[in-house]
């Protein structure tokens, strides 16, 4: 994740990565794939691709992104990049 972090220039920012090997908070947050997929991309058991938006602590916009046949969103990533993410931030209040 650091060297992940070294590459995206994130040092410095208030952006953090983090690790989660034994998929711990990616079942706790009910967020593991469980789409059957092609067997040879290893879908299951994969994190969805997801952002949260928190503050202090509370949960306030969760967005994924993913389709009835595109499970890991490669196909339409755009809830969870920077300029969909910040829409979904906005229309909060």
């Amino acid at each position: 994740m650091q060297a992940w972090g070294e590459n995206q220039g994130i040092r410095k920012s208030m952006v953090t990565f983090f690790a989660d090997p034994a998929a711990e908070l990616t079942k706790a947050l009910d967020m593991e794939m469980t789409h059957p997929g092609p067997p040879s991309v290893g879908i299951i058991g994969r994190c969805k691709r997801f952002a949260i938006h928190a503050v202090k602590g509370e949960i306030k916009t969760v967005v994924v992104s993913e389709g009835p046949d595109d499970p890991a969103g490669d196909d339409d990533p755009s809830a969870t990049l920077a300029e969909g993410f910040l829409e979904a931030i906005k229309a909060e209040e």
